[in-house]
């Protein structure tokens, strides 16, 4: 534990790093900066500013769904690196996983969950088939950006060029 010694305090740097840490966290699980505040006793203003201190860039939050994508690793990995906050890709394998697993109730409520999420982005990229794109467009308020990877019904995993959702990406962001 390192610890700080200002005048005739000592202070753990892991002890506020670890703060940080739970403010940040508290954030990104969507509390607002007052509810953060209180769960954790301190004054709004110190959340606002923490977050300043390490803001990178405001505004067009980018989510990226897709599926079935067969370099998925490779692709979440590219997303990530991009800035992408939200990513939510599946192999065939783990889509059919996905819906059998789920009662219908439960997979109705766990589609409309990430509905909800993607409301939250300024911009949202679907990568699938075309009757799939077609879909999230109909459900979603916001525009989508459709990145097809083939007709449907699409029955295999489809390889998606990194490169052209990156490119994809970079447009977005200018």
């Amino acid at each position: 534990m390192e610890l700080v010694r200002i005048g005739e305090k000592v202070v753990s740097k892991q002890k506020i790093d670890n703060f940080i840490t739970e403010i940040l966290k508290l954030r990104q699980d969507g509390f607002s900066q007052n509810e953060v505040a209180q769960r954790l006793g301190i004054d709004r203003t110190l959340v606002s500013r923490l977050e300043s201190l390490g803001e990178i860039r405001k505004g067009r939050r980018i989510a990226v769904i897709g599926f079935p994508i067969a370099n998925k690793e490779e692709l979440k990995e590219a997303l990530v690196s991009s800035g992408v906050e939200f990513v939510f890709l599946l192999s065939e394998g783990e889509r059919w996983k996905f819906v059998k697993e789920k009662s219908g109730l439960d997979l109705f409520n766990s589609v409309m969950d990430i509905v909800a999420v993607l409301q939250s982005y300024d911009h949202v990229i679907v990568i699938g088939s075309n009757k799939r794109i077609k879909i999230v467009e109909a459900v979603m308020v916001k525009d989508i950006m459709g990145f097809e990877i083939g007709e449907s019904p699409i029955q295999e995993n489809k390889y998606v060029d990194v490169s052209k959702i990156k490119n994809l990406i970079e447009n977005i962001k200018d």
